[in-house]
């Protein structure tokens, strides 16, 4: 099965995020099949906190790939972000 989730980066208490798609039984932090965009939790307000590659996003669940809980609550707040940019 192929998982859409985030995989760890940065140093000790500076976290930054890679969403990631891979197969399910990798490990967090192992090989995935493409990088579709990124999270970083400690941006500053001048910083993008997140980023998602949405062409990508939409191939990857057309063909059965399931979303993490968290990274499907962070795609609900970048599509949040991205409506309140257009507006």
């Amino acid at each position: 099965m192929v998982v859409i989730r985030l995989s760890r980066g940065g140093a000790k208490a500076r976290p930054f995020f890679n969403i990631v798609v891979a197969d399910k039984r990798t490990r967090r932090d192992g090989r995935f099949i493409e990088r579709i965009g990124f999270y970083n939790p400690i941006a500053t307000a001048s910083e993008e906190s997140i980023r998602i590659a949405q062409d990508r996003l939409t191939y990857w669940r057309g063909v059965g790939a399931q979303a993490s809980p968290t990274v499907e609550r962070l795609i609900a707040q970048a599509a949040k972000k991205a409506a309140v940019a257009a507006a």
